[in-house]
């Protein structure tokens, strides 16, 4: 994968072009620990301010058999322009001065007490990858799942298989292939990478009881920028209606069978080559899909992907996202 890394830029290789002196990146690999998803999800600087606007070929000519003496129609093909916006996440940790100040070390008290503001933009983020929808939520960006909502109705519908489920407690597995010209997370243009900190230093907190009591406290803020661009939607697969409660190892009764489902998915993608495939999972389902593999005499490979030792299966990554461990509503017919 050093070809596709080197022109289709992770987030943390786009944080380390933004910011030579290294501070952006440090957050980013944080993150990486916690969200695999940005490990390989490609990202590209919007051509707008607000997010980015692409051109969607929705037809191609149809040509003509001609016959000795017979004429030939111009045709042309057709295309539509798909706009997709960017939300802005943000965050304020404020920690006492005089207890930050007690342990000698002022810098890194501060950035223990930063941690759990950064995992849950963490968590938020990745989250709204999945499941943002601005119909409901105007604030963040639409995520996959809007996009591969149902299973018939649309054209990405082709794209959505069903996983045999038929209660409220479903799981999907989200299998993509990120690149130029499938799809990527998006930066407002002009914008820096990744997650931003700023250092507001030392500032006096008013009102901090209740009481007009004031105090005086170490300020950092975050901020995070990002959308989610599909310009292919044959290169996202999401296997939905997972019924978690009928999973076993054995494949009996009811149980989805996920090496199966998943083979199902790969068949769908037009061509692996053009981007990074990767599938996605949360830990329940990539455990019980490990299982399912040993009674089948099959396994999963460790490789180094993107620097990682990474779960490796039909030369496709196996990542894992706890934001994908709520249970899901039924996606419909």
């Amino acid at each position: 994968m050093a070809g596709l890394s080197a022109s289709n830029p992770t987030l943390l290789d786009l944080a380390k072009r933004s910011n030579p002196d290294g501070s952006i990146a440090d957050i980013v690999e944080i993150l990486n620990e916690t969200n695999e998803i940005l490990l390989d999800m490609t990202f590209q600087e919007g051509n707008l301010t607000t997010g980015n606007r692409t051109t969607v070929r929705t037809g191609i000519p149809e040509p003509t058999w001609r016959k000795l003496y017979g004429g030939v129609q111009p045709t042309k093909s057709t295309t539509a322009q798909v706009t997709d916006n960017c939300g802005m996440l943000e965050a304020y940790a404020e920690v006492d001065k005089a207890l930050a100040d007690l342990n000698g070390n002022t810098a890194a008290f501060r950035l223990s007490e930063d941690l759990p503001h950064i995992e849950g933009m963490n968590q938020s983020m990745s989250e709204t990858i999945f499941y943002g929808d601005e119909t409901i939520y105007p604030e963040r960006f639409t995520g996959l799942s809007p996009r591969y909502s149902a299973r018939s109705g649309h054209a990405a519908a082709e794209n959505v298989i069903h996983g045999g489920g038929a209660g409220a407690d479903n799981a999907s597995i989200w299998l993509g292939v990120w690149g130029p010209n499938t799809g990527f997370g998006i930066v407002p243009k002009g914008s820096t990478a990744g997650l931003q900190m700023s250092d507001k230093g030392q500032v006096t907190i008013e009102d901090v009881d209740g009481n007009g009591g004031r105090m005086e406290a170490y300020r950092s803020h975050y901020r995070w920028d990002g959308g989610l661009t599909i310009r292919d939607w044959r290169y996202f697969v999401r296997i939905c209606n997972i019924d978690r409660s009928e999973l076993n190892a054995a494949i009996t009764g009811s149980s989805a069978n996920l090496p199966s489902l998943m083979f199902d998915a790969i068949e769908r993608l037009p061509n692996m080559s053009m981007g990074r495939p990767v599938f996605y999972m949360d830990r329940g389902i990539k455990s019980m899909f490990r299982k399912q593999l040993s009674t089948l005499k099959d396994n999963v490979t460790v490789e180094e992907v993107a620097g990682v030792r990474t779960d490796v299966w039909q030369s496709i990554p196996l990542r894992r996202v706890d934001a994908l461990s709520a249970n899901e509503a039924l996606v419909p017919a």
